[in-house]
């Protein structure tokens, strides 16, 4: 059976108060960048102009009682589609940004049980890159694979940890933030009142600028004459939403309308930027739409039918308008029934009446 591999990527980081705490770890081995005489580093946060190269430590600790080899590694930054968390792309993966600048001094390094390795590595910013930040991670990657039972699992894993890499390049800023795509789907009981009603609302929050964000989204929504039905703002978002990346997210509402029209608005602002977009709705049980969609269809063909002058309760394109029943029931009530003709009858010729100066 042919084997799925997944890529369990560590990149998440604790800001506590020694160096160890710093680093990104997945309780067998961490990476982390190396302190200053200053203090310890949660990150790298870097900081050049286009063409500019910069140099600087990683260090690499195994927590295990046993050797590990790993493939070091820089990769591009990314947020995921699920949830918008930040992730980083695999060594397999075409790297654009930091993955492709960044380059350490070994590629495979193994680290003593309970030691630890510091590995210097380069950044070499391009003449031509664009302005702004590019975010990424230097990945320590075990490239062993496993699997909890090998007869029957068809998935296998590889572990890595990254430590998280925060560069900006001089220029311009723009901080730009844009919804997209807002839908709004209802949830409603078959019989008006009989069952709890409610609905979700999906939209596309997109970083359109070249910083990265921390966006705030409001959603509101508002029914018939402007009544507010809800108006609340929302957790589900992105902590870091990177650089043209977009993020599809959903927020449940919970008790939405069953019968309303109105519309509902999602707000993302983020320090200079503030975007909005609506869509409207309709908020009608699912009975009380079936009938409504029936009495607008027949409300069509009545519409079609007088338009083009036929129809069973049409006379012909000219004549009588009146319904078809009526026209019967009149046929039925008087039949029509051949007579025959009557006598001629013989009128008595009149006499002429003499005048007055005719008499004696």
């Amino acid at each position: 059976m042919r084997k799925l591999y997944v890529l369990i990527l560590s990149v998440f980081l604790l800001a506590l108060t020694t160096p160890a705490s710093y680093a990104a770890d997945n309780g067998s081995w961490s990476v982390y960048p190396v302190s200053t005489q200053i203090a310890a580093r949660p990150y790298f946060y870097l900081s050049a102009d286009p063409g500019q190269t910069l140099r600087d430590k990683v260090t690499v600790a195994n927590k295990t009682g046993a050797p590990l080899t790993f493939r070091l590694y820089a990769a591009d930054a990314y947020n995921t589609a699920r949830d918008g968390g930040f992730a980083v792309r695999t060594v397999k993966e075409r790297q654009l940004g930091v993955g492709a600048w960044a380059h350490p001094a070994r590629s495979r390094v193994t680290v003593p049980a309970h030691g630890s390795v510091t590995v210097p590595f380069t950044l070499r910013v391009p003449e031509k890159a664009e302005p702004g930040d590019h975010p990424g991670a230097l990945v320590a990657l075990d490239e062993r694979l496993e699997s909890g039972d090998a007869a029957t699992s068809s998935v296998a894993v590889q572990r890595a940890v990254g430590a998280r890499i925060y560069l900006r390049v001089g220029g311009p800023t723009v901080p730009a933030l844009a919804v997209e795509k807002v839908r709004i789907s209802h949830h409603q009981p078959l019989v008006p009142g009989l069952g709890e009603s409610g609905a979700t609302v999906s939209y596309t929050l997109h970083n359109t600028g070249n910083v990265t964000l921390n966006p705030k989204v409001r959603l509101r929504a508002e029914g018939l004459f402007g009544r507010t039905l809800l108006s609340r703002g929302l957790t589900k978002v992105p902590s870091e939403l990177l650089p043209g990346q977009r993020v599809r997210l959903t927020e449940p509402w919970h008790g939405a309308p069953q019968l309303d029209w109105g519309h509902v608005t999602l707000t993302a602002s983020a320090p200079g930027t503030r975007e909005s977009a609506s869509t409207s709705f309709v908020a009608l049980p699912w009975l009380m739409a079936v009938l409504a969609g029936a009495g607008i269809a027949a409300a069509v063909v009545v519409i079609r039918a007088r338009r083009s002058g036929s129809g069973p309760w049409l006379g012909a394109p000219g004549g009588s308008t009146r319904p078809w029943w009526l026209r019967v029931r009149r046929g039925r009530a008087r039949p029509s029934v051949p007579v025959r003709a009557s006598r001629p009858v013989r009128t008595t010729p009149s006499r002429r009446r003499s005048s007055p100066s005719a008499r004696p």
